[in-house]
């Protein structure tokens, strides 16, 4: 297993769910810090969505390990941040025996 090259700087966003005053809630991001990553496409796909083009893309996003319960511990349904691209995070495991990097599973998808 190689060491992960960090050379990219995002943010990682935790959803936030507030009244809307009509019985709802409106759901907003906020961000949790900046993290240091490696990025690595996976597979991507192309579906037909509300008769949209909508063009989905994996990624395997590898930052430094942080304890669990930490703030700086990425969980999924959290995003990472890149300027305009939004990466949502699905999975998150330990990415060496040692915990000293995570790997997350995340998808970018974008309207073609």
């Amino acid at each position: 297993m190689s060491v992960p090259v960090l050379s990219r700087r995002l943010v990682l966003e935790a959803p936030v769910r507030v009244p809307d005053g009509a019985g709802g809630t409106i759901e907003s991001w906020t961000s949790l810090g900046a993290l240091w990553a490696d990025v690595r496409p996976r597979s991507g796909r192309e579906r037909a969505e509300a008769g949209a083009s909508v063009s989905a893309m994996g990624y395997r996003i590898v930052v430094r390990g942080a304890p669990a319960g930490s703030v700086q511990r990425p969980r999924p349904e959290q995003r990472f941040r890149d300027g305009a691209r939004l990466y949502l995070i699905r999975a998150v495991a330990e990415y060496d025996p040692a915990g000293r990097f995570l790997s997350c599973l995340a998808n970018e998808e974008v309207a073609a």
